[in-house]
Order: C-alpha cells, then sequence, then structure tokens
C-alpha cells in the first residue's frame, strides 16, 4: 500500500491507522506548498486534488471514512472497527462521518474561505463564526465522552480515536474553538498520544510539519 499524506493535515488520520495495523505501506508526501497535489501525475492518483489517497492493489480509495473502513476490514484481526458487528460497524462509520462532515467542512473555513465566500469582508466574517460553532460541534462530543468512558465507543479503542486524536488537536492552532472547554476530550487525547503507533506516525512527519506542538 501507499498513502499519499501532507504533514500534519487530516492524512494523519490513516497514517496512525497503518502504523496501529503493522502492514507494510509507503508514506509518500504530496508537498501543497509547491503545489504537487494539482500536478497532472496526482490528479490521476486523486482527481479531487486532496490528500489523503491510499493507494491498493485493487486501485485507490480516498476519503477518511472510506479508508478507514477499508483497512478495518482488509485487517479485521486489528480491532480497527468492529467489522464483525453490522450495528457497531455503523456506529463508528456514523461518528467519522461527523468528523467528516462538520468539523472538517468548518476547519476549511479557516484554511479555505476563499472556497465558500467572495471578498475579504465575507470571509473575514465566515472565519470568525468557526470558534462558535467548532465549541458546539465539539460539545457533542463532550457530552458522549463525560461518562467516564476511556474511548470514543466506551471500553473499546478503535480508528475513531484516532480520528478524534487529529481533530481536537486542531484546536491548539487557537482559532477554532477553545480546547478549556471540552476536559473529557482533552483527557482521551493524551491517552491516544501516549500510543506507539500515535508517536511513529508523528516522527514520520515531523520533518515537514510546520506546527508539530499542536500533537502533542
Amino acid at each position: 500500500m501507499k498513502l499519499f499524506y501532507y504533514p500534519g493535515a487530516c492524512s494523519l488520520v490513516p497514517h496512525i491507522a497503518l502504523e496501529e495495523i503493522g502492514a507494510p505501506y509507503e508514506a509518500l508526501k504530496v508537498d501543497f506548498a509547491k503545489g504537487e497535489q494539482l500536478t497532472p501525475e496526482y490528479r490521476l492518483i486523486n482527481p479531487a486534488a486532496r490528500v489523503p489517497a491510499l493507494v491498493t492493489g485493487r486501485g485507490v480509495v480516498t476519503e477518511i471514512p472510506a479508508i478507514l473502513g477499508y483497512l478495518a476490514r482488509t485487517f479485521p484481526q486489528t480491532g480497527l472497527m468492529a467489522v464483525d458487528d453490522p450495528f457497531e460497524f455503523a456506529e463508528m462509520q456514523s461518528f467519522h462521518m461527523y468528523i467528516a462532515t462538520t468539523l472538517h467542512v468548518l476547519f476549511r473555513q479557516i484554511s479555505r474561505p476563499e472556497t465558500y465566500v467572495d471578498g475579504e469582508l465575507c470571509r473575514a466574517a465566515l472565519k470568525a463564526k468557526v470558534p462558535e460553532m467548532s465549541d458546539h460541534y465539539f460539545r457533542v462530543i463532550e457530552e458522549r465522552m463525560a461518562d467516564g468512558r476511556p474511548w470514543v465507543h466506551g471500553d473499546r479503542w478503535s480508528a475513531s480515536d484516532i480520528y478524534l486524536y487529529v481533530f481536537s488537536s486542531y484546536l491548539n492552532m487557537g482559532d477554532r474553538g477553545d480546547p478549556a472547554k471540552v476536559p473529557f476530550i482533552w483527557a482521551h487525547r493524551q491517552r491516544v498520544r501516549a500510543r506507539p503507533a500515535v508517536a511513529r506516525a508523528l516522527a514520520s512527519e515531523s520533518a515537514g510539519m510546520v506546527a508539530m506542538q499542536i500533537f502533542d
């Protein structure tokens, strides 16, 4: 397998998952600063010009929830997701889609406001709304974690914990929500950060990561 990633981007989610699985793979950096995602060569891999993209023996899989589902079903013994239970598997996919369609889209309004609105005033207003909405969206997860569970789905670690770790880490950037409002999520971050697979993935990406400290 080959994982196309950009350091510190959302592609860190499948990068950690691959380290957890322990199967052979190659991590290939797509340098957004140089516009490599827009080259014809990369567009053959992912026409959307985004990361992550996972090249498998049967073709390319894109989008984080799909990649996590593929890895979980390909390596069921790793416990990445509950592939043996259709309802639990759906619950995990539901959580992944919540992050993908709410938090991920919201954070793009900070990083790429021009995608959504025209004009400096409109872009500034859009970005200014992000922290409030981030607090709102994370509150849903915080209330879930408030019962003292160690992992997103209770006592069972899963890919959902990787996904939450990466996106809650972005709160450290200071412009997209208040980490002080989510103490249970913050404690969860530290549990995930302590896993050796996370350390390995971060070490692999650290040379090209602008803000490594946000994941600590």
